[in-house]
């Protein structure tokens, strides 16, 4: 941000395509040429390869030698080890928020949770996909949890392991959601632990929360990437 408040041109590129990866307009596997994104959106190359080396730091695209960047493809494999990380962090990191967080934080937390629960999770115009007002509300409850931890290096860590598990949210919707799941009875158990300031039943439910969202993709996914364009999984994984 520059000095003035207003983005620089920097990061207007950042956000826009990292906004564009996470919404789906950038398809997992998709290759990003340099001389596309400048056309794009309206930068130079060198501000583009700053723009896709912070969201290569974020697990959002990945750098291919002689090839450039493309967006990370669909691997099981690899949101197995993503939530491995995540079961790791996020908990830990909920604990220190539940011991340190005060009455801001638990404000800040109600709010967040108050939203989420009063916002419809799918799009008005297409009810196979996620609202995007959702998605920002389910960022936000997220990470209002983490909020009250006093440690901002593995808050940003937190950070970006979400960062990189919301680009297969976004691309596992349309395999089909566990009608046997509540959602939102997960989010209030996640809550009202918090609240009580009980910090092994709030990371508990953090950590089952992740595990759950990963056992259904992976299910869903053993059937439905084999009908996927090979470009869109990773090969590593898809032999």
């Amino acid at each position: 941000m520059s000095r003035s408040g207003v983005p620089t041109r920097a990061e207007r590129v950042y956000a826009e395509l990292r906004a564009d990866i996470l919404a789906g307009r950038r398809h997992p596997g998709d290759r990003l040429p340099f001389a596309d994104l400048s056309a794009r959106y309206g930068a130079s190359m060198g501000v583009v390869r700053e723009a896709l080396t912070r969201l290569a730091a974020e697990g959002l695209v990945e750098s291919e030698p002689q090839y450039g960047f493309r967006v990370m493809p669909i691997s099981p494999d690899d949101l197995g080890h993503l939530t491995e990380a995540r079961r790791a962090v996020e908990p830990l990191v909920l604990r220190l928020a539940v011991e340190h967080g005060g009455l801001a934080w638990e404000g800040q937390l109600v709010a967040a949770h108050h939203r989420l629960e009063r916002t419809p999770d799918r799009a008005a115009d297409d009810p196979d996909r996620v609202s995007e007002e959702w998605a920002s509300a389910h960022a936000e409850f997220h990470e209002a949890l983490l909020a009250g931890c006093p440690n901002p290096r593995l808050r940003a860590v937190a950070a970006s392991l979400r960062d990189a598990a919301e680009l297969y949210r976004r691309w596992a919707v349309s395999l089909g959601s566990d009608t046997h799941r509540d959602i939102p009875g997960e989010h209030r158990a996640m809550l009202d632990a918090a609240l009580a300031h009980d910090a092994d039943a709030a990371a508990a439910a953090l950590s089952a929360h992740i595990q759950h969202t990963t056992d259904v993709l992976l299910t869903r996914a053993s059937t439905a990437l084999a009908t996927v364009d090979d470009s869109l999984i990773d090969p590593a994984t898809s032999a």
